[in-house]
């Protein structure tokens, strides 16, 4: 079972769709549970990918290949998940902001907070503060990320943020986009911010107490 578990990594750091979905029913017929192919086979396979991203080894495009096989693995594994009542790492609603159509970086890391075990719900583009609060509460989120492309929906963070905290409700608020930095996150009181995917994946589990698999 170890040997195809690290055929199962290797499959995703190769974006190999087909090759996923068949070592995923392998592992299940040979016994293992939802949470340990996860966990063993896929979360290692993005730690990869998503080390080589941050080292500018690989680009967005192999990213989203590696992403693809991964979810083609996710899709048999979730409904089992779900049965088993198996606890994930945490709640993560993510969404670009109101006026911002640009969804390829929030889709990057919203695979990749799966692959790291955690629930993501995907509010998608053009996300209203209201829609945010919305899903928060009915979800019970433990952070809020929110994602930004152009410098003039970037201040739209602050509106959702300064409603959050008018609310009083218990979440961490995460912040990223290419126009975003440190010290913006900082000025609209963001609790997290993260330059790629795979700081992203780190800061979200420094933010509920995991320590971080991958390697600085």
């Amino acid at each position: 079972m170890e040997e195809l578990l690290k055929e199962m990594s290797q499959a995703v750091i190769d974006g190999n769709k087909e090759k996923c979905e068949e070592l995923t029913r392998k592992l299940l017929e040979g016994g293992l549970s939802p949470k340990e192919i996860l966990d063993h086979g896929l979360v290692p396979g993005m730690d990869v990918v998503g080390v080589r991203f941050r080292d500018n080894i690989i680009f967005v495009p192999e990213v989203l290949i590696s992403a693809r096989a991964m979810k083609a693995s996710l899709a048999i594994l979730e409904p089992l998940l779900t049965q088993a009542k198996i606890k994930e790492a945490g709640i993560v609603v993510i969404g670009t902001v109101k006026g911002d159509i640009h969804d390829i970086g929030k889709n990057i890391v919203a695979m990749m907070l799966k692959g790291a075990g955690f629930k993501v719900i995907d509010l998608g583009i053009d996300t209203r503060v209201e829609k945010f609060l919305d899903a928060i509460k009915r979800e019970k989120a433990d952070i809020v990320g929110m994602s930004a492309l152009l410098t003039t929906t970037m201040g739209y963070m602050k509106v959702v943020i300064d409603k959050i905290k008018e609310e009083g409700l218990s979440v961490k608020t995460m912040v990223g986009g290419a126009p975003i930095s440190q010290s913006f996150a900082e000025k609209v009181g963001a609790d997290r911010y993260a330059k790629n995917a795979t700081e992203a994946v780190e800061r979200a589990k420094e933010l509920i107490g995991i320590a971080s698999t991958i390697n600085n």
